[in-house]
């Protein structure tokens, strides 16, 4: 349901025989797009001390006059995520300029950072907002997240709270990971395993990289994580500064701050997602909040969102990320 549809290009209705959860989120990740994005200018932003990210940038012709949306990718994903690209197409024959984040270790830069990345960086997206803004002194910027990405969209929003830098005009959040807790632990269920495997395997991977590059830090596993809340558990919690798990999840969820957001948002969440769970208390807040347009729709799956190709390509969030930052444009 929406509160305010003022913004929408329309209602989402799910692909021909795409209308369980499951479908929508492997097709839609699956499913290859067509880029329209120019080649990419790399940027490096320090984020923190020893700490680099990459950036692939898209600028239009005189970027200072055009809005620029930055988009930050999910768990285990990057700038090359299908997503990315796509509503980074959709924003660049928009007019806006594009800026595609890698979270901390992300698309291929373990060895940019004696750390690890995880989802209560939100402090990464917002020296990345900084730096770019005052690379090419921006006056209008954008920024969207997917599942992850949606979650540290949302927590920098309500961190700032009314204090955000005038150049923010909004922020979007696809399928975000708002109350972490929740959907580790959906995420283990038996219907969702197969997810599970994939992020682990993944994020093993990524830790024994870590091992090899930074020896004296990361020490060599004395057994696999067997879920999501366990490599938390193991390895999130104990390298990242948090006591346990759960007070990672506690501390690092959006749902904590998304009462405090004043900056205009866009929040798009299905209710069959596989295992992105959100808690009545942090529908409340959300629904509850003036400056949030909150969607639920009852199909979508998990940032996947693939609607009939009527004109477009079908990926209904991603054109209602463009289409509502340009409302604001307008405003």
């Amino acid at each position: 349901m929406a509160l305010n549809n003022a913004y929408l290009q329309d209602s989402f209705i799910p692909r021909r025989f795409l209308s369980n959860g499951h479908a929508q989120t492997l097709v839609g990740n699956f499913l290859p797009r067509t880029s329209l994005l120019p080649a990419a200018e790399e940027t490096y932003v320090q984020v923190a001390p020893q700490v680099r990210i990459l950036c692939h940038c898209h600028w239009q012709p005189e970027p200072r006059e055009r809005a620029t949306i930055i988009i930050v990718h999910g768990l285990e994903g990057s700038s090359q995520s299908q997503y990315v690209v796509g509503t980074g197409s959709k924003a660049w024959a928009a007019g806006m300029n594009v800026v595609r984040m890698n979270m901390r270790n992300c698309g291929g830069t373990d060895h940019l950072a004696p750390t690890l990345y995880h989802s209560g960086l939100s402090d990464d997206v917002a020296a990345v907002l900084r730096a770019m803004r005052d690379a090419k002194d921006l006056r209008s910027i954008y920024v969207a997240g997917y599942s992850m990405g949606g979650n540290l969209v949302l927590k920098m929003a309500g961190e700032w709270g009314s204090d955000a830098p005038a150049e923010l005009k909004a922020v979007a959040a696809i399928s975000p990971a708002a109350d972490l807790a929740l959907s580790a632990d959906a995420m283990h269920e038996p219907a969702n395993r197969i997810y599970e495997w994939k992020f682990l395997l993944g994020l093993v991977r990524r830790y024994k990289r870590k091992a090899e590059l930074f020896p004296d830090i990361y020490k060599k596993l004395s057994r696999t994580p067997t879920s999501i809340r366990d490599f938390d558990e193991m390895i999130t919690a104990h390298y990242c500064g948090f006591a346990e798990a759960q007070d990672y999840y506690d501390r690092a969820s959006a749902s904590r701050v998304v009462e405090k957001i004043t900056t205009r948002a866009l929040v798009i969440h299905a209710n069959d997602d596989p295992f992105i769970r959100l808690l009545p208390s942090t529908r409340g807040k959300i629904a509850a909040n003036p400056n949030i347009t909150f969607i639920e729709t009852e199909h979508g799956g998990h940032c996947a969102f693939l609607a009939h190709p009527n004109g477009y390509d079908g990926r209904w969030a991603e054109r209602q990320i463009v289409s509502f930052f340009s409302s604001r444009g307008a405003e």
